[in-house]
């Protein structure tokens, strides 16, 4: 990561933080890049069509 810097982003303000922002429990990360966590919500979608895909493939 970023010179030990962590990314996240809030699901309360909508929008990047570092550290110092609010509590874990209200957002998605950590991220290694600003980039990285402004798309987190895109992500998180990636992520789960991909384990729908993977449960799907179980089943069968």
């Amino acid at each position: 990561m970023d010179d030990d810097k962590h990314w996240w982003y809030c699901l309360t303000h909508h929008q990047v933080e570092g550290d110092d922002g609010c509590p874990g429990k209200d957002r998605l990360g950590p991220y290694a890049t600003r980039a990285e966590a402004s798309r987190a919500l895109e992500l998180v979608q990636e992520r789960n069509r991909e384990w729908d895909a993977q449960d799907g493939d179980d089943e069968g």
